[in-house]
Order: C-alpha cells, then sequence, then structure tokens
C-alpha cells in the first residue's frame, strides 16, 4: 500500500510562487493516476490537479495556466507548482492516489495535507 506524504505549504504573498510535493512510499507512482485536491474553510474538497500514469493532465478552471502538475520518478513524488497565487487559493492541500494502472483497480488513497496560504 502506497503511503503519501505533503509538504511545500506555507505563507506567501498574492503573486507568489509554491511548489507542493507529496513524498509516495511502499510503491513506484508511475504506476499510479494522482491528484491534487485543496480544501478551503468552510468548503469542500475539490480537484485542483491531476495526471495518469500515462501523463496526460487535467486542471480546475480556476487553476489553468497558473499551477502545473508533474511527476519525479526519479523520487518517487508528485509535485505541483504554483505561481500567480491568488488569496482565493488559499486551503489545505491534499494528494490522493485515484487509480492503479497495475491493478486496474480504483484506489483512494490521501495524504494528510498542507496548509498554503496566500495572504499580505
Amino acid at each position: 500500500q502506497v503511503q503519501l506524504v505533503e509538504s511545500g505549504g506555507g505563507l506567501v504573498q498574492p503573486g507568489g510562487s509554491l511548489r507542493l510535493s507529496c513524498a509516495a512510499s511502499g510503491s513506484f507512482i508511475s504506476r499510479y493516476s494522482m491528484g491534487w485536491y485543496r480544501q478551503a474553510p468552510g468548503k469542500q474538497r475539490e480537484l485542483v490537479a491531476r495526471t495518469t500514469s500515462r501523463l496526460m493532465t487535467d486542471y480546475a478552471n480556476s487553476v489553468k495556466g497558473r499551477f502545473t502538475i508533474s511527476r519525479d520518478n526519479a523520487n518517487n513524488t508528485l509535485l505541483l507548482l504554483m505561481s500567480s497565487l491568488k488569496p482565493e487559493d488559499t486551503a489545505v492541500y491534499f494528494c490522493r492516489v485515484d487509480w492503479d494502472e497495475v491493478s486496474r483497480r480504483n484506489l483512494d488513497l490521501w495524504g494528510q495535507g498542507t496548509l498554503v496560504t496566500v495572504s499580505s
């Protein structure tokens, strides 16, 4: 079973950038479809970006052109590069595994989250 640990959150000014990391252990991420989700206070958790094992990507409209999801397979890590950050990007960001291409199974595995605060 893969375990996920997010890092890289913090306080950043509007217009700034952050890079989030999701380190995986227990299995290689190249076999999984994975995504970044976020949950702002008082709001539902929402999909931010997702990448499949075949490297297809998808983004929420609110982050298109500003966020980039990628994989660092050498370090078994999922990344989210966030730029031009806005106060409305403030949320706890979670990493999730939702599909295993090897076993052809749906999964629902989450990390503990990392807080991103965009404020001046």
